[in-house]
């Protein structure tokens, strides 16, 4: 089994009592960072982590597709779980960087935090509703994606 196999099956089975398993995976001085945390240290990582479990009701990762070149890989997923008795979706991927022993160095979570969570949510989802809307493009609706722009030249 690879490192990223064990990480990613890690993951997929995360919980409060697994936890403490995170430096099997990251190194010492790893960063990780995402839409809310940029923070460095395995410590660190793991209160991101705890946080999240003291939030959140069922938070649980759904790991989709994976990508690997050298020491790099990168990872699609769902991040689900249930906030005030209601149910939510994430989807998002994650950049990883391995160092020479196989320890994660970087982690970058890559996710739309307006789209994603923030436009769901009561009182703030309407404005960022509202702005996602004004700013969309009109004449996108009219376009189709299998249309090819040069069809449309006169």
């Amino acid at each position: 089994m690879t490192k990223l196999t064990a990480l990613l099956d890690w993951y997929s089975q995360i919980s409060p009592q697994t936890l403490p398993q995170l430096g099997q995976f990251y190194a010492i001085d790893a960063r990780f960072k995402d839409p809310f945390n940029d923070v460095q240290g395995v410590v660190a990582i793991e209160a991101i982590f705890s946080h999240m479990f003291a939030t959140t009701d069922k938070p649980r990762f759904i790991i989709a597709e994976r990508l690997e070149q050298g020491q790099q890989a990168f990872i699609t997923w769902t991040f689900e779980f249930n906030l005030q008795g209601k149910p939510y979706q994430i989807i998002g991927g994650s950049h990883l960087v391995f160092n020479a022993n196989g320890y994660v160095t970087l982690h970058r979570d890559y996710w739309d935090a307006a789209e994603e969570l923030l436009q769901k949510l009561p009182l703030i989802g309407a404005p960022i509703r509202w702005l996602r809307r004004r700013f969309k493009c009109q004449h996108s609706a009219h376009l189709s994606h299998d249309s090819n722009p040069q069809d449309h030249a006169g």
